[in-house]
């Protein structure tokens, strides 16, 4: 069954921040299915970038690509 993205980046922004961590995108994609997502790569990627680039994740490693949860101010 798949479910409107807007809940696969909500269930993943829950996830990222329930368990912190290095996040890349198998660990999302899994987080994703456990949430009884079907995601895909490329989506996943966007989600993640997404909230990188709203301040919730920081990369650190750019091959392949992985993220940790930011600290707070």
């Amino acid at each position: 069954m798949t479910v409107p993205a807007g809940s696969q980046r909500a269930d993943l922004e829950k996830a990222v921040r329930s368990y912190g961590g290095l996040w890349d995108t198998e660990r999302g994609r899994r987080a994703l299915r456990d949430a009884g997502h079907d995601p895909q790569d490329k989506h996943t990627r966007r989600i993640l970038r997404d909230l990188a680039n709203e301040g919730l994740l920081v990369k650190v490693e750019d091959r392949p690509v992985t993220y940790r949860l930011a600290q707070p101010d």
